[in-house]
């Protein structure tokens, strides 16, 4: 479980392995902007292969969904221009992480520690 766990932390926030094409991506600036590309939509993880994430965002402030098997359960709310998620898979807690959102036609990615981190693309379906 540990080094699933390892691999989901990773997942939510790691290097794609393509370069980024900063450019092409348009920050999310509020809440009712994320709302409005995110709630309720399934999102998920692109660039690992046979790595299964699917989460989703709920406007209520509740993120579900699955990761490698195990289930994804947590919160969110949006702070300061910034998308704050705490989670918990398969009963480890993954913390909290305030993280800028962008947009790329049907790619949404996640920029951890407030956009200065790691980042992780997400399809939104």
């Amino acid at each position: 479980m540990r080094l699933a766990a390892l691999i989901l932390s990773l997942s939510l926030a790691v290097p794609a392995m393509a370069p980024a094409v900063a450019e092409q991506f348009t920050p999310i600036p509020d809440e009712n902007a994320f709302l409005s590309t995110v709630a309720g939509k399934d999102l998920r993880l692109k660039g690992y292969g046979p790595i299964v994430v699917r989460l989703t965002v709920q406007p209520d402030g509740e993120i579900t969904g699955r990761g490698l098997g195990w289930d994804v359960t947590g919160a969110w709310r949006w702070q300061d221009g910034l998308f704050c998620r705490d989670l918990n898979w398969g009963g480890s807690d993954l913390g909290q992480n305030c993280q800028a959102v962008l947009v790329q036609g049907q790619t949404v990615r996640f920029v951890s520690d407030a956009g200065k981190g790691d980042y992780a693309d997400f399809a939104l379906q």
